[in-house]
């Protein structure tokens, strides 16, 4: 009997699996899959000294001791995340990647000459922001899914109590095409929470109403542009300068955006962790014309935070945090202090 029962389970094991593999099969076979992703690398610096920013600790005579070795492991770690980003759906690394705490084009090289993404044949857009730190934005992305057509750095003025200029990161603007569909990629990297939250909120409403104004301007000039929005907003999906500036909605119009980061947050899914709480500081909000269900052309699908077990610091005083490069007791040898995020777009393959 128990042989039996034993041998039912088994069966039933196997048919499972074998409606999931047909299931994928399908999907792969129906559809086009396109990952969009999002990641802080938190400080991937290269080793030198650069005169005019400061980032004099990540040297090797500075206080982090950086080292080419610590570098290249830091490059070859990031290499990997973004090498496996959306592979369970797409089969494919992703197609388009928002990348921020950069530190300089060169930087950006050596992340694609890694053994892991050295064959994808990635391509960069890049600028050198007025940040103090030298961290930058830039967005890599698959030359044969999307064709820029014009790109652009849009500053963020911002002003202290004393009335002088605070620089932060500029917002990276990319337009053009993927498959004859007009789209535009919108890079972020708000100011921080450096003093409180409720200290520097207007810092990130600042940059909220900049971004707004740009998707605005480019809505404008071509209505039906589908606009994806990412970056590390240092402000969860229920702020106000994310729901309200940005106008996002459950149920947006053409010009509002849709987050599916706000249900991963009610979940209490995060993409990191300071004090025991969870933030969804990384986000990918996507344009009201991308749910409307027509998969003639490319639509969200699902999105999700990157999370796999290796990214995760398994023990000690922050066991489940993000496995970062630097903690409050030096060298790590982790990834990042944030967990990446990612989206799906599916379209109709040969649609009648």
């Amino acid at each position: 009997m128990e042989s039996h029962k034993l041998l039912s389970a088994k069966l039933l094991q196997l048919l499972l699996l074998l409606y999931c593999t047909i299931g994928r099969s399908q999907d792969q076979n129906t559809y086009e899959v396109l990952t969009i992703a999002f990641y802080n690398t938190e400080n991937l610096f290269d080793t030198r000294n650069d005169d005019f920013t400061f980032d004099d600790d990540r040297t090797p005579e500075g206080k982090d001791a950086w080292t080419e070795e610590k570098y290249h492991q830091k490059l070859n770690n990031i290499a990997k995340v973004i090498s496996e980003i959306g592979i369970e759906l797409s089969r494919n690394s992703p197609e388009i990647i928002g990348l921020c705490e950069i530190e300089n084009y060169s930087v950006l090289e050596d992340l694609l000459n890694t053994t892991k993404l050295i064959s994808k044949d990635y391509k960069i857009i890049h600028f050198d922001s007025p940040d103090r730190r030298g961290i930058d934005n830039a967005l890599v992305y698959n030359p044969n899914i999307f064709k820029p057509i014009a790109s652009k750095a849009i500053a963020v003025p911002i002003q202290n109590g004393d009335g002088k200029r605070r620089y932060t990161r500029d917002i990276l603007v990319s337009t053009g095409t993927i498959q004859n569909e007009k789209f535009a990629f919108l890079v972020n990297h708000w100011p921080s929470r450096s003093g409180g939250e409720k200290a520097s909120r207007n810092y990130r409403k600042s940059a909220a109403l900049v971004n707004r104004k740009i998707c605005d301007s480019l809505w404008a000039i071509d209505p039906s542009l589908k606009i994806i929005n990412m970056g590390d907003f240092n402000d969860d999906p229920k702020n106000k300068n994310v729901k309200n500036i940005l106008k996002t909605s459950e149920n947006p119009n053409q010009f509002q955006f849709y987050n599916p980061m706000l249900k991963l947050y009610k979940k209490g899914i995060g993409s990191l962790a300071y004090r025991d709480n969870w933030n969804l500081f990384d986000q990918i909000l996507v344009s009201g014309a991308m749910l409307n269900k027509d998969y003639k052309n490319f639509q969200y699908y699902k999105a999700g935070v990157f999370k796999k077990e290796y990214l995760i610091t398994s023990k000690g005083q922050y066991k489940g945090y993000p496995f970062r490069s630097y903690g409050y007791n030096g060298y790590l040898g982790g990834y990042s202090d944030h967990f990446p995020v990612y989206l799906y777009l599916i379209k109709t393959k040969n649609p009648r």
